[in-house]
């Protein structure tokens, strides 16, 4: 008599692997777009507003980009 594991998915992309690279995708295009609305807020700023908040233009992408790395 044979007997037969049916625990485990058929070979291939399980509904949960598959499930966390859609999720894995949408967080990595949701921070993207954050980092881009964010960079564009902060060029449309003079050097003495960026001041007023303790940043200079160098610094922009790297505020912009601090949470998705």
């Amino acid at each position: 008599m044979a007997a037969f594991d049916t625990t485990r998915p058929a070979a291939g992309l399980s509904a949960s692997t598959l499930s966390a690279f859609v999720v894995r995708t949408f967080g990595a295009v949701a921070a993207w777009n954050d980092a881009r609305v964010t960079r564009k807020a902060l060029s449309k700023l003079s050097a003495r507003e960026l001041e007023d908040i303790g940043l200079t233009y160098g610094d922009i992408d790297s505020v912009a980009t601090r949470h998705t790395r």
